[in-house]
């Protein structure tokens, strides 16, 4: 029985799980396996537009920052595909979305750890093998699977969330994550409405304004922001995505640590500098032509939201919230660029006693990822924003974050797990030069 017994079963092959299975991969003596219910790597499909990119650098693909000489790096990636000299002449450290997706997919087919259409549908905890127990259904006749294995890694991803006045009422309003599927319907309404903020939503209406004049629609967005604002990314801000942040972070209490995520919004929730431009930059040449047929609008917050499928339209209600006013919109489309919530899936309930929750039915993360009892057998990645902050959904940190777990998983530290990289103090230093009063 034991022979069969994996070291690990990963749930989930989000980006995050992909980049831990990559560094699995070269490590022989390591028995793991990734399962993943879809039936091929597809990264944030609604969002593929056209020349949007990360808001990392290429450095932060996969592996490079736990093994720059990994097989699974995106400069390999480039020279296999014959691309390095092109991608080097182009001089830019970013890449779009669609690049990233196709790495992504080009390093998840050349693993051989990882099972496709595999749908966990229950995991148990077997006391007398001391194992976990993962059942599901594979393949396209969804054949039984049954799997053992020592410990677990929960990397199921997020799932997009709504404003709580539409969480009721049957209709399925769409989100982001749907945007391309959904954009050839949109444009055809007289009028297109986007309530958000960020990065996403930015993209949204820029993909959405630089065609409005051939689909002659009128645009708003809305969002309860006080401005439209650039994601900070100086020198300095950036190192706050450090493993020295987490350390500091984490030891916070649990109420400053909501406190301080919530002042972090231009940390993670902005929109690149270029991007704000380049938004400004169309609307100014729309005006000058006499075509500026949209609104943007700050400080408005959705208090309601209801579907009129007899009028084919979208009836708002939101406060400005400097006048405190309310205000109506009507809109024939509306799509909501409000951000993701941590996702905890059903098959989860089955060892629901072995893992420590919060207050607010969250896991609580230990400061090495793992959320069981024992605190070294069931890690979870992209759901500790509330105990390791913002760095938690960077991809900058993944590598950094699989190389703790894998060394949690194995006992070996098979990647250099950098300590301190920062070149502030995030804590005041116990030293001579400061005296607790």
């Amino acid at each position: 029985m034991n022979k069969n017994i994996y070291d690990f079963v990963a749930i989930g092959l989000g980006p995050f799980n992909l980049s831990l299975a990559c560094l699995t991969e070269p490590l022989a003596d390591v028995k793991a396996v990734f399962l993943e219910r879809n039936a091929e790597f597809n990264w944030h499909p609604g969002m593929l537009i056209d020349d949007t990119t990360l808001q990392n650098p290429f450095l932060a693909d996969l592996v490079s920052m736990a093994d720059p000489t990994s097989a699974f790096s995106f400069l390999n990636h480039c020279k296999e595909e014959g691309k390095l000299y092109s991608y080097y002449f182009r001089e830019s450290f970013y890449l779009t979305r669609a690049e990233y997706n196709a790495y992504c997919r080009w390093a998840a087919a050349r693993l051989t750890k990882a099972r496709f259409e595999c749908d966990v549908q229950a995991l148990a905890y077997d006391p007398d093998q001391g194992c976990y127990v993962v059942t599901g259904v594979q393949g396209p006749q969804r054949e039984p699977f049954i799997m053992r294995c020592r410990k677990l890694v929960l990397g199921v991803g997020s799932r997009p969330l709504l404003p709580p006045c539409c969480a009721s009422g049957g209709h399925r309003f769409l989100h982001t994550a749907d945007y391309i599927a959904s954009k050839a319907e949109l444009q055809q309404k007289r009028s297109i409405t986007i309530v958000g903020s960020g990065q996403s939503a930015a993209e949204v209406y820029h993909d959405l304004l630089k065609e409005a004049d051939g689909h002659d629609y009128h645009l708003t967005w809305i969002t309860r922001s006080a401005r439209f604002f650039q994601m900070e990314t100086t020198k300095l801000t950036l190192e706050m995505f450090s493993p020295d942040y987490i350390d500091y972070f984490y030891h916070l209490d649990d109420g400053k640590k909501e406190r301080i995520v919530r002042a972090q919004d231009s940390l993670y929730k902005g929109v690149n500098a270029s991007l704000i431009n380049q938004i400004y930059d169309l609307l100014d040449d729309r005006r000058k032509q006499g075509r500026l047929r949209t609104h943007l609008l700050t400080n408005c917050e959705l208090q309601a939201c209801r579907h009129d499928p007899v009028e084919g339209r979208y009836d708002i209600e939101f406060q400005q919230l400097d006048c405190e006013k309310r205000y109506a919109h009507r809109s024939e489309g509306l799509i909501f660029a409000t951000g993701y919530r941590e996702n905890i899936p059903p098959f989860v309930e089955g060892i629901r006693h072995r893992l420590h929750w919060d207050e607010r039915g969250r896991y609580r993360l230990a400061r090495n990822y793992a959320a069981d009892v024992n605190g070294n057998e069931i890690f979870v990645q992209n759901a500790g924003q509330h105990t390791h902050g913002m760095t938690n959904q960077d991809l900058g940190m993944s590598c950094y974050r699989n190389s703790y777990i894998l060394r949690e998983l194995t006992g070996v530290e098979h990647y250099k797990i950098e300590r301190r990289v920062a070149i502030q103090d995030f804590a005041v230093p116990s030293t001579a030069d400061f005296v607790p009063l």
